[in-house]
């Protein structure tokens, strides 16, 4: 009976991470499907996948200005700004020209305890808080969502590792193996 609940586990873990990785993209395109009224699945996806690529291709040269006034009119709009700048800052923390999770660092918490993070203000004055205490984002396991906490800089040691590989490893619960070979190849 042993075996065979060994083998029921095993195959749990073969086919549960396929699984659910195929249920969420599928709930992503049936989603974003319908979206657009097409009905030929997967062709509403396609659509807005070329249209977000080609506004990104556009907008450099010939949308930015149009997008910088409609960015100006947003700002004055008071509930509107506060999500409009989130939601872009967010994105552009994580993958805009201005990235911000790129000093992952080990915080020291209430007693030995210790969290990843990483580090997204070091000049926090303009705030009133103390020079001597810096903005670390601490995500959470399993979720895209985190807090952000003030604490001082000698509660931070630095981290030696790739930014995207610790991140990875914080939201994965900590059971995502940080590949050795890859960060070696890349601090070369």
């Amino acid at each position: 009976m042993k075996k065979v609940l060994g083998y029921f586990l095993q195959g749990l873990l073969y086919t549960l991470p396929i699984s659910a990785t195929i249920y969420v993209v599928y709930q992503a395109i049936v989603l974003i499907d319908g979206i657009l009224p097409i009905r030929i699945p997967g062709l509403g996806i396609l659509i807005l996948l070329v249209s977000i690529t080609l506004i990104g291709f556009l907008g450099g040269a010939l949308i930015s200005s149009r997008i910088l006034k409609l960015e100006k009119i947003l700002d004055r709009v008071p509930l509107i700004k506060i999500i409009y700048t989130s939601v872009k800052d967010l994105l552009s923390a994580f993958v805009g020209k201005k990235k911000r999770f790129t000093e992952p660092v080990l915080v020291k918490m209430e007693g030995n305890v210790e969290r990843l993070g990483f580090i997204t203000q070091k000049d926090l004055t303009d705030l009133g808080i103390s020079a001597d205490k810096i903005g670390v984002y601490i995500p959470f396991s399993y979720a895209v969502t985190g807090n952000l906490i003030i604490v001082p800089k000698e509660c931070v040691t630095p981290v030696n590792g790739n930014s995207a590989d610790i991140m990875k490893f914080i939201i994965s619960g900590g059971v995502t193996e940080i590949d050795e070979l890859e960060n070696k190849e890349k601090k070369a």
